[in-house]
């Protein structure tokens, strides 16, 4: 992964709004990569971009708005692997999660987006929905197994998740210590064991809605051409 890269916003169309929120969010990636979530001021990152301190407030309001917006952006850091095996996909998405918490700066926003949502309840709702946004899309390597016959229609995608990413939260947010490739690896093989032991699976009470939302995933892949994938 190659971290000298701008984070994610900067490609946007142009124009001067675009620049703006590109040196806006540029400013608050090497803030954080300098001084932790800690240091991080309104001041400082109009410093550093070079935009008016009144326009950063009146934008984004607050720096938990502005960490809580990178974040959204940077969801788009660690793609989705398609290796035709459940186990390769797990494994691969592992290995990219762990090199993206690699970057210290990446580690000090998830930190910053988690303090500022204990704070303040529309952080809160964003990282919600950030990590609500992942497990749906990470979830259509669950669905392809199903659709390969790896798992039964039953399998819980939401959960095979949620046990994937754990191990590295604790590890970031709990223990506070890097991440690495073997953490990676234990992790993809501990959901990909349980997965195929049933472990992960729909109770009664919610089975309809998940055949209503994998129908779901096949009109949408159909309408972009994915053919439900």
């Amino acid at each position: 992964m190659n971290t000298a890269q701008p984070p994610p916003g900067g490609a946007r169309p142009g124009g001067r709004t675009a620049r703006t929120r590109q040196a806006v969010l540029e400013a608050v990636f090497d803030e954080l990569g300098e001084g932790g979530y800690a240091a991080l001021t309104m001041e400082r990152i109009a410093q550093r971009s070079g935009v008016h301190v009144a326009t950063i407030y009146r934008r984004w309001r607050s720096v938990e708005g502005l960490v809580c917006e990178l974040m959204t952006d940077l969801s788009a850091e660690v793609p989705l692997p398609d290796t035709g095996t459940l186990a390769g996909d797990l494994r691969a998405l592992a290995r990219a999660i762990a090199a993206f918490y690699s970057e210290p700066r990446y580690r000090g926003l998830l930190e910053a987006v988690v303090s500022a949502a204990a704070r303040e309840p529309a952080a809160a709702d964003v990282l919600r929905e950030f990590f609500d946004d992942r497990l749906r899309l990470a979830g259509r390597m669950v669905h392809r197994a199903v659709d390969r016959g790896e798992l039964p229609a039953e399998a819980d995608a939401d959960a095979i998740m949620a046990a994937l990413g754990a191990p590295f939260y604790y590890r970031l947010l709990i223990s506070r210590r890097p991440v690495d490739l073997r953490l990676a690896d234990c992790a993809a093989d501990a959901a990909w064991t349980a997965a195929l032991a049933g472990v992960f699976t729909h109770t009664e009470g919610h089975t309809e809605g998940y055949a209503e939302r994998h129908a779901e995933r096949h009109i949408e892949g159909d309408e972009n051409g994915e053919g439900g994938r």
